[in-house]
């Protein structure tokens, strides 16, 4: 459970033999119990600058891109963006195509049988002769790729129905079978089909009550579109070598991109090429910041043992508005002391073996 502003604030005045807060007291707060709660945030933002890369502040997000648009706001959460981790990647058609934890944005279409949601693996769709299917926006004449994965609970070798066309049940553009052999390992089955509509419908249908099939995922994204990883540019060497092109008023300099930049506000970043379709998916990893606590139940976003350095942090700034150095060194002292001890424990660096060797025939291998 994560410690609130007001357990901080009283594990503090404890420490200094204060009249602790209470949830009914802590906003009408006075004196030092006040000057205690503004230390408390003084101190987290204390953590924060001394340790930037905490990993369990460490996270992740995606953008979609739209056509003409080359730049893109990051996340209001944003304290520092890693950028060798900007990835492209085709945009995902299905929604809660993995069913992790529920079937929502399926639609059923009833059989003699049932339709429901399996908490195996990951999360499943489970169909006994029941069909399930969705809807999604495609471009006419273009190809994507579908995968969906199936298992079968009995082994009796059912097969499972898909097919893709411009309603449900459709077979416009594809109509077949995916058969589970082996039950254990399942069955994936992997198939392009081009689209004919504007809105594309994904039907997958048990049409038997011998056995439960279990739909893991199911996934559609343009064919046209490979993954590919992003490099990192300096906004100087942006507006040397690409500003001018991106600026012409000409489609025809849009394409995948394949560059990312941060732009000089930090807020932002670009990518170039412009992007040419409304289809691409970018992925990258950041650390992220936080807010001042203001409630009483307030929670960091630190983890709970980093309680005791915003105490002795708090403390060490009380002791020193009091004008007592002895006491405040002693507090720095052990703030100072436990930050180290997790620093050295949430160190973020790249653990693996590089091969030093030199062409002299010395070998040493190094951990980095």
């Amino acid at each position: 459970m994560a410690t609130t502003y007001l357990t901080l604030s009283n594990r503090t005045l404890r420490e200094l033999n204060e009249v602790e807060m209470t949830s009914a007291n802590f906003s009408s707060s006075r004196g030092i119990q006040t000057t205690i709660k503004d230390f408390i945030n003084k101190s987290i933002h204390d953590i924060y600058n001394e340790s930037v890369e905490i990993p369990l502040l460490h996270t992740s997000t995606t953008q979609d891109t739209f056509t003409g648009d080359s730049e893109y706001a990051f996340p209001t959460d944003m304290r520092r963006v890693d950028f060798e981790s900007f990835f492209l990647k085709p945009n995902e058609l299905i929604t809660n195509g993995e069913f992790t934890s529920n079937i929502n944005s399926w639609t059923t279409i009833a059989g003699s049988g049932s339709a429901a949601y399996n908490s195996g693996g990951n999360g499943r769709l489970r169909l006994n002769d029941f069909a399930a299917h969705q809807s999604f926006s495609t471009v006419v004449n273009q190809t994507y790729n579908l995968q969906v994965r199936v298992l079968d609970s009995n082994g009796t070798g059912a097969a499972l129905k898909v097919q893709v066309g411009t309603a449900a049940e459709g077979t416009q553009n594809l109509n077949t079978t995916l058969t589970v052999t082996d039950f254990n390992a399942g069955a994936i089955l992997d198939v392009q089909f081009t689209a004919t509509a504007q809105t594309t419908f994904v039907t997958l249908n048990n049409t038997t009550t011998a056995t439960n099939l279990d739909v893991d995922y199911v996934r559609v994204s343009r064919a046209d579109i490979t993954s590919r990883k992003l490099r990192y540019i300096s906004y100087d060497d942006y507006m040397q070598r690409f500003k001018e092109q991106d600026s012409q008023n000409n489609s025809g300099h849009y394409g995948m991109p394949q560059y990312v930049y941060r732009k000089p506000d930090y807020t932002s970043f670009g990518l170039t090429p412009i992007p040419d379709k409304n289809d691409y998916l970018i992925s990258y990893e950041y650390f992220t910041t936080h807010t001042d606590l203001s409630a009483h139940g307030d929670t960091m976003a630190l983890p709970d043992r980093f309680g005791p350095l915003i105490v002795d942090r708090s403390k060490y700034y009380t002791y020193m508005l009091r004008s007592d150095p002895d006491h405040a060194n002693l507090s720095n002292r052990d703030y100072q002391r436990k930050l180290s001890l997790l620093k050295t424990d949430y160190s973020s660096r790249a653990d693996y073996m590089k091969d030093t060797r030199t062409s002299s025939g010395n070998s040493r291998l190094s951990i980095v």
